[in-house]
C-alpha cells in the first residue's frame, strides 16, 4: 500500500543513523564514463562476432548497470547467445574470456577518466557536508573496482571512511548487487543496523539489493532509467537529484509502506 499525502526525503531520513551511497550515477557522473567504456568495448566486439542486434545504451541499463564487471559482461554476452569462459581476474585485456573483456573495458574506462577527470554532481558536496554535520554515518557501496580513484578525483574521499567496492567484494567473497551483501557489509563497518540505514541508488540492481537487505529506506535516483523501473525494483521513493533528499523537492512516487 502507499501513504497518501506529501512525503519528504528529509523527514524520512531524519531518524536514520547511516546513509549508504552508490557512487557512479549517484554522487558522480562517472556512470556516463562507464557507459562510454562499455559501448566502446561491445560495439566492436559484437560486430566482430556478427552478433545482432548491435550494442545500445539500453543494453547497459538492462544487463550491466550496477553489477560487478564480469557479471555484467556475462549477462550482455548471453543476451546475444554468446558464451565465453570466465577466466581469471588477472587475464590480459586481449584474452577471449569474460574477465579479459572486463579488463579491456576497465582499461578504456581508466583512460577516459585520466583524460577527462570527474567532478561530483552539482550539490553533492553541500549535501554530504550537510549530512556529516547532522551526524550521519556514510559509506560508499560500489560494484566498481575504481571507486577509490573516482572518489579521489572528485574530491569526495574525506566524507567516506568506509568504501565497499569491487576490490573489497572480491577479497571478502561478497556477492554483488542485486544481492545485498556489499550494503550489509558497509552497514556493519559503520556499526549501524540496516533497520536504521538508508540506501541511495540509481541502478535497478542496486535498488533491489537495498530492498533485499531490509534497509529502512531505499531511495532511487533517476538518472534516465525511469522512476517506474526503480519503483518496481523496490525503491521507497524516487528523486531526480540528490539535494531533493534533504530539502523537499517533488518526488516521483509516494513512499511505499511495507
Amino acid at each position: 500500500m502507499w501513504h497518501s499525502g506529501p512525503v519528504t526525503i528529509g523527514a524520512l531520513m531524519a531518524p536514520l543513523r547511516a546513509i549508504l551511497f552508490d557512487l557512479d550515477g549517484v554522487l558522480t557522473p562517472t556512470a556516463e564514463v562507464h557507459r562510454r567504456a562499455w559501448s566502446a568495448l561491445f560495439t566492436d566486439y559484437l560486430a566482430a562476432c556478427g552478433a545482432t542486434p548491435p550494442y545500445s545504451d539500453l543494453d547497459y541499463f538492462r544487463y550491466i548497470d550496477g553489477k560487478p564487471r564480469c557479471e555484467g559482461a556475462r549477462d550482455l554476452l548471453e543476451s546475444r547467445g554468446l558464451r565465453l569462459p570466465r577466466g581469471a581476474d588477472g587475464d590480459s585485456p586481449d584474452a577471449l574470456t569474460i574477465a579479459g573483456l572486463g579488463n579491456r573495458k576497465n582499461a578504456i574506462f581508466t583512460r577516459l577518466l585520466a583524460d577527462d577527470g570527474v567532478a561530483p554532481f552539482p550539490g553533492t558536496v553541500s549535501l554530504l557536508a550537510q549530512l556529516a554535520a547532522a551526524g550521519k554515518a556514510m559509506a560508499v557501496v560500489s560494484s566498481s573496482k575504481n571507486a577509490r580513484s573516482v572518489l579521489a578525483s572528485a574530491g569526495l574521499s574525506r566524507y567516506f571512511d568506509v568504501v565497499i567496492d569491487g576490490e573489497v567484494a572480491a577479497v571478502e567473497h561478497l556477492r554483488g548487487k542485486p544481492a545485498p551483501d556489499t550494503f550489509t557489509r558497509a552497514a556493519r563497518c559503520l556499526g549501524v543496523a540496516a533497520a536504521h540505514s538508508a540506501v541511495v541508488e540509481d541502478a535497478v540492481a542496486g535498488v533491489a539489493a537495498g530492498r533485499a537487505g531490509g534497509f529502512a529506506l531505499v531511495v532511487g535516483v533517476d538518472r534516465g532509467i525511469g522512476a517506474s523501473a526503480l519503483t518496481e525494483a523496490g525503491a521507497d521513493v524516487v528523486v531526480d537529484n540528490l539535494p531533493a533528499m534533504v530539502t523537499h523537492g517533488p518526488l516521483h512516487t509516494e513512499r511505499r509502506e511495507r
